[in-house]
C-alpha cells in the first residue's frame, strides 16, 4: 500500500469516527433532555401527591390512606 493510499484510508476512517462521535453526542444530548423532563415531571408529581395527602380533611373518597402494612 502506497503512502497516499494509506493516508486516504486513514482520512476515511477518521471521517467515519467523527460521524459516529457526532451521532453519539446527539444521542447523549437527547437523553439528557429526556432525563431533565422526567425529573421535572417527577418533582411535579411529588408536589401533587404531597398536596393530595395534605387534604386530609376531605371526604373518604378523595383522601389517600396509607395501607396497613406500611
Amino acid at each position: 500500500m502506497s503512502d497516499a493510499a494509506h493516508i486516504e484510508d486513514l482520512q476515511i476512517r477518521l471521517a467515519h469516527l467523527e460521524h459516529s462521535l457526532q451521532q453519539i453526542s446527539d444521542e447523549v444530548v437527547r437523553q439528557q433532555q429526556q432525563i431533565e423532563a422526567l425529573t421535572q415531571r417527577g418533582h411535579h408529581l411529588l408536589e401533587r401527591l404531597a398536596a393530595l395527602q395534605g387534604e386530609g380533611d376531605g371526604d373518604a373518597a378523595t383522601r389517600i390512606e396509607v395501607p396497613p402494612h406500611y
